[in-house]
C-alpha cells in the first residue's frame, strides 16, 4: 500500500509543479520549512521509538505501556508512515518537475530542497514503519512459534469454554 501512495504521491506533485509552471511560468516555490519540519518530525518520532522499544517489546527491567498510551502509539506510528510516504511522493514528483529547471538557480535551489525533503520524508516514514512493527500484538500462537493450532491443541478445556454447545 505504501508503494502505491508514493507511486500516486508522486504523479499528483508532478502534475501540481507543472500545474504551476504552467499558469505562473514559474518554478514552484517549496521553501526550506518543509525539510526543516519533517527532518524535526523524524528525530522526534526516532527518539520516542527508542524510548518505547523496550516497553513495547516487554524487556525485563522495564513497565510496559499503559495500554492507552500504547494504542495511541500504534496510531502514531500509522500516520507517520503514511504521511511520511505521501510527503515523499508528492516532492519527489516536484523534484522531477524541478530537474528541467536544474540549470537557473531558482531551479537548483528548488532540486536540493525537493531531494532533501524525499530524504526526510523517507527516514519518517521508515520509522513509523518500524514503531508500526513494533506495536503489533503476537498471538499465543506467535509466542510459542508454533501457530495458532498449538493453543487449541495444548488447551483442550479453553476450546471446550468457548463453545458451550458442544
Amino acid at each position: 500500500m505504501l508503494v502505491a501512495l508514493f507511486c500516486v504521491s508522486t504523479s499528483l506533485g508532478w502534475s501540481l509543479a507543472r500545474l504551476t509552471a504552467a499558469w505562473t511560468g514559474q518554478v514552484t516555490l517549496v521553501g526550506w520549512s518543509m525539510p526543516t519540519t519533517m527532518g524535526v518530525l523524524a528525530a522526534a518520532l526516532l527518539i520516542w521509538t527508542l524510548l518505547a522499544r523496550p516497553r513495547l517489546l516487554r524487556k525485563p527491567g522495564h513497565a510496559p505501556l499503559p495500554p492507552a498510551t500504547a494504542t495511541r502509539t500504534a496510531a502514531l506510528a500509522l500516520a507517520a508512515s503514511r504521511v511520511g510516504t505521501f510527503v515523499a511522493g508528492t516532492h519527489a514528483g516536484l523534484l522531477i518537475a524541478a530537474l528541467a529547471h536544474r540549470q537557473t538557480e531558482g531551479g537548483r535551489d528548488e532540486v536540493t530542497v525537493a531531494a532533501v525533503t524525499v530524504l526526510l520524508s523517507i527516514g519518517f516514514a521508515a520509522v513509523g514503519r518500524w514503531l508500526e512493527s513494533l506495536c503489533r500484538i503476537k498471538s499465543d500462537g506467535d509466542r510459542a512459534g508454533t501457530g495458532g493450532a498449538a493453543s487449541a491443541k495444548d488447551n483442550p478445556a479453553g476450546s471446550a469454554a468457548r463453545s458451550p454447545n458442544a
